[in-house]
């Protein structure tokens, strides 16, 4: 996750007074994707496993995933 501006490509979801920008062909591939609030920060859930020889960490952790 990161600060952005939303391009022609990003899908914009509000949820709960919060902008979520996401590259329209990434979340076809991720999805459903959820983000919770946790105590430093959010944490991301996505259906794939990034862990397994990917230079991101996961969906699960603070890393970006994109």
């Amino acid at each position: 996750m990161a600060l952005d501006e939303p391009k022609e490509t990003d899908t914009v979801y509000d949820v709960d007074g919060f902008s979520y920008l996401v590259d329209t062909e990434f979340i076809e591939k991720v999805k459903p994707i959820k983000v919770d609030f946790v105590d430093i920060g959010f944490r991301l859930s996505c259906s794939v496993d990034f862990s397994a020889g990917s230079a991101c960490s996961g969906c699960g952790s603070a890393s970006n995933c994109g």
